[in-house]
């Protein structure tokens, strides 16, 4: 059984404490809330809880974020889910803003640079951990394990867009899995109107200032570009945040060449260091982007426009699907699909991680073409033996050591800036 209602004011309190406490990626955060709503504080059953992840891991976007914006509904209505969403997501923005004017400003200061040798060994990592971690939950089934292969080999040598291969994994998902469609009751008339007009409020939310800035800019104006894409994120990116990631990284550092590939491992390396969801990385990248294109006042508003594209649709998704939370639990169709979509996620991960330390291990990555076929192929000459070495040791802290972000961090790039001194 829960606990009583928590009044607004301790709610928002105890959500606040969770918005800046909560470092450490996806799992962590989920553990996290966990804790703090089930086990100490009872304001949720282990069911209610489980059965809200479920419905999140379900929607394109971050789950943890959407995890929280859930729970506060489910306990204050609209205002509840707006304090936990903000709560969970505001302090971390702060945070990752300052550090991306400062990162535009002196990045590529030599100290700067140096800092950043050992956090790049760091991330590559932590990517290959969560890669694992996926992984054993993901692929459990022959055709799981094929499903991620056909995924890595279709976005690493095809260039095969992710919502394509998203669509073609929860395709055959739905398609192959037993049990009925469903046995989702039909809303009443009272409800259904109730999540029409919910889901008409949140979608002119979302995208009438997208259209606004459309319409004031034209669209080849960067924050234009920016909101598309960030818009185009949030309905396609089934997976969790590293799905996000590996998406954002192949449009913004590879078709677009907004950033760098060793700026998108430097985003997600300050990411990660900052409370709040991993996602928060598109700020970053929308703020370097916006910086490039005209200085730190157009970085700040390409930034706000990012946050404001990547999560106005996670609280679309909750408070319109929140209302239909248990009637999800008998719906394998649907289960299926997510089950197909989370093994091909596997494969994205993987050509991420693969991406990730190609270009942060060699000095030059070069796109080969052979026929339809297409490779990152690095100048082996350029091979940097101080990356192999950081990342040994950041491997031997985070898998062997177990030690978490906010103790590995710092110390690779103390590690990053000495070797950089010796040569």
């Amino acid at each position: 059984m829960t606990g009583a209602v928590p009044s607004l004011k301790d709610f928002a309190r105890v959500w606040l404490k969770i918005g800046v406490t909560s470092f450490g990626g996806p799992a962590a955060h989920i553990a996290l809330m966990h804790r703090v709503l089930v086990d100490e504080q009872k304001w949720l059953t282990e069911r209610q809880y489980l059965n809200a992840l479920s419905f999140c891991m379900l929607l394109p976007g971050p789950e943890a974020m959407q995890l929280a914006a859930w729970s506060g509904w489910r306990l204050h209505g609209l205002r509840g889910g707006l304090i936990a969403g903000l709560s969970f997501i505001l302090p971390g923005a702060a945070v990752v803003l300052v550090l991306a004017a400062l990162y535009g400003a002196f990045g590529a200061a030599p100290l700067v640079q140096a800092l950043f040798l050992g956090i790049k060994a760091a991330v590559i990592v932590i990517v290959v951990q969560a890669l694992a971690n996926i992984s054993r939950r993901a692929l459990k089934r022959p055709d799981q394990w094929a499903l991620a292969g056909l995924a890595f080999l279709a976005i690493f040598f095809l260039g095969v867009p992710f919502p394509v291969i998203i669509l073609c994994a929860a395709v055959y998902g739905y398609l192959t899995s037993t049990g009925p469609v469903g046995e989702l009751q039909a809303p009443d008339p009272l409800s259904f109107r109730n999540t029409a007009r919910t889901a008409a409020t949140w979608l002119a939310i979302w995208l009438v200032p997208l259209g606004a800035l459309w319409l004031a800019l034209g669209g080849d104006s960067i924050l234009v570009q920016i909101g598309v894409l960030f818009s185009k994120l949030a309905v396609v990116t089934f997976g969790g945040a590293y799905a996000v990631l590996a998406y954002l990284s192949q449009e913004v550092a590879i078709q677009r060449e907004w950033l760098t590939a060793n700026e998108m491992i430097d985003a997600l390396g300050l990411a990660e260091t900052t409370p709040g969801p991993l996602i928060l990385v598109t700020e970053f990248v929308a703020y370097l982007a916006g910086n490039k294109a005209g200085g730190a006042l157009m970085g700040v508003t390409a930034a706000i426009v990012g946050l404001w594209m990547t999560f106005a649709p996670c609280f679309l998704w909750v408070f319109t699907g929140a209302p239909f939370i248990d009637r999800l639990e008998h719906a394998p169709k649907l289960r299926g699909a997510l089950s197909a979509i989370t093994a091909s996620v596997v494969g994205v991960i993987l050509n991420l991680a693969l991406w990730f330390a190609l270009h942060a291990s060699f000095a030059n990555v070069e796109r080969e073409t052979l026929g339809f076929l297409q490779a990152w192929v690095p100048d082996l000459t350029t091979f940097d033996w101080r990356m192999a070495a950081l990342a040994g040791i950041a491997a031997v802290l985070i898998l062997k050591l177990k030690w978490g972000l906010g103790r590995v961090l710092p110390a690779m790039a103390a590690l990053g800036w000495l070797v950089s001194l010796a040569g």
